[in-house]
């Protein structure tokens, strides 16, 4: 019989989701997908759900598979993608799938709560978090504004690890750095705000005990034993928030460090001991959120491979299918032909994304790309150059010299887009881990259970179970030259 302790991780985003199994064994740990799943979302009529059901039967599934190939599971953790949360009614029941941020009920909603209920200085002020539409504050307002029935019965509300979690144990937490993303958290309190709560119609008694990263949430349920062929497996709540558990695994050497979660977004901050909030962060829109340890990440959101993401969509077959020959070919066409901002409004969900990339040329008087790599290697260029200007501001806000960038998640592996932003930030880039979220929630897991000490220690260990590519700076006053042009073009189309 295998003897091997492992931990069990459920790591679900926003299209797909892996149940994992990890250890650490002579001082690196070892990850195995066990198994992996779409994650679909419903639409009936104009509404997007969630089907929370479909997610627990998978979890349910991976741990079956784990019970028939005799692996001794020390723990479960579960993380997911913010925001989202489920209502659960007086009889113990979840009232109905879950709506999705994706949801367009929340598209007037913002404006509406920030004109007739709090400022959006008054809200950043408290919460610190950056003004998304979809953020949990107004799609519960938006909720309340339309007297939606399953609000209307809701005896608690869970955050959607936490819903998870609790069909699994019986037990419902709030966990801290899932709850962080709500922006109805006060950082500085550690606690979701009871006046915040009151405007969208809830109170604190809706939510659960506020757990840190590491809590024992409790053990599986008796069904839930009798369905795996598993025993009491304890689930412990890790940073239930995916970017908080991969920030937890960024390998580190000390806190001189920025990092670089690169993926369909691109999140770039600092680690910090307390929320930054202030005109500055708020005149930029930064964001807090929780991390474990008691640490805030510090971060601005930057929209990164969507771009490409959507692009590909519309070439269909039409272009190569393999990055390899995708990317060759952009390299191979003139660099900085034509720069856009990633994050103008005109890209968040444009009709025709490679349009909107021309149109965003065309207006500001510059070479209108022609063709896939020309388009290509202007998503690339202007990524690189926007990292620039957020890891500048970055630097106004540590109080540390931010001596390394650690770039996560699959952007890891694209060496092109590495190398650019190694050359406009002109600091030394690590790249990796790409499995970031998994292994953080493992490494959670592991020091709630005594195997680890701490953040430092995790991350040691991380560190030594991978090869990091390192990146350095090349053309700097080209680069130097070319940001100049992007602050100008961005400065331009207003």
């Amino acid at each position: 019989m295998n003897t091997t302790k492992y931990f069990f991780a459920v790591d679900l985003g926003a299209t797909s989701g892996r149940t994992i199994i990890g250890n650490i064994s002579e001082g690196k740990v070892n990850l195995e997908e066990v198994t992996r799943f779409p994650n679909n979302l419903i639409q009936t009529g104009q509404q997007f759900y969630w089907d929370i059901y479909a997610l627990y039967n998978e979890i349910i599934r991976g741990l079956k598979e784990v019970a028939n190939r005799k692996l001794e599971i020390t723990s479960i953790g579960i993380d997911t993608w913010g925001v989202d949360f489920v209502f659960v009614g007086k009889d113990g029941q979840i009232i109905r799938n879950p709506r999705a941020y994706r949801d367009p009920h929340t598209f007037s909603a913002m404006d509406d709560y920030l004109r007739n209920v709090r400022s959006k200085k008054q809200l950043y002020d408290i919460t610190g978090i950056q003004l998304m539409n979809f953020n949990s504050i107004f799609q519960l307002f938006a909720m309340k504004r339309s007297q939606d029935s399953a609000m209307e019965q809701a005896q608690k509300v869970l955050f959607v690890p936490d819903a998870l979690s609790w069909m699994l144990t019986g037990n419902d937490v709030c966990e801290y750095t899932i709850a962080s993303t709500s922006e109805l958290l006060d950082p500085r309190t550690g606690q979701l705000d009871e006046e915040l709560l009151a405007t969208v119609g809830l109170s604190r008694h809706h939510f659960g005990k506020m757990v840190k990263p590491g809590t024992m949430i409790g053990t599986l349920t008796e069904e839930v034993q009798e369905m795996t062929g598993l025993g009491a497996i304890p689930v412990y709540a890790v940073a239930g928030h995916d970017t908080g558990s991969a920030v937890a695994a960024v390998p580190a050497a000390d806190e001189e460090f920025a990092y670089l979660s690169s993926g369909t977004w691109s999140l770039m901050g600092i680690e910090t001991k307390k929320a930054v909030i202030n005109d500055r962060s708020y005149e930029l829109n930064f964001t807090n959120e929780g991390g474990i340890e008691g640490t805030t990440r510090f971060l601005k959101n930057i929209c990164g491979m969507w771009l490409l993401e959507r692009c590909r969509k519309e070439w269909g077959d039409s272009v190569p299918q393999d990055y390899a020959t995708l990317f060759g070919n952009a390299m191979k066409v003139e660099a900085f032909q034509s720069i856009i901002n990633p994050d103008d409004q005109m890209f968040a969900n444009p009709a025709n994304m490679q349009e909107a990339i021309c149109e965003y040329c065309r207006i500001t008087g510059q070479h209108v790309p022609e063709g896939y790599a020309e388009i290509i290697r202007c998503i690339f260029d202007s990524l690189a150059l926007r990292y620039r200007q957020v890891f500048l501001w970055l630097k106004e806000f540590a109080d540390f010299d931010i001596k390394t960038l650690h770039i996560i998640g699959g952007g890891s592996k694209n060496d092109y887009l590495n190398q650019f932003t190694a050359n406009a930030t002109g600091v030394r880039v690590l790249a990796g881990p790409q499995e970031g979220t998994a292994l953080g929630n493992i490494m959670v897991q592991a020091k709630a259970v005594g195997l680890v000490s701490d953040i430092w220690e995790m991350r040691k260990i991380i560190a030594d179970s991978l090869a990091l590519k390192e990146y350095t700076s090349q053309e700097p006053q080209l680069w130097e030259e070319n940001y100049q042009r992007f602050l100008d073009i961005v400065a331009k189309k207003g």
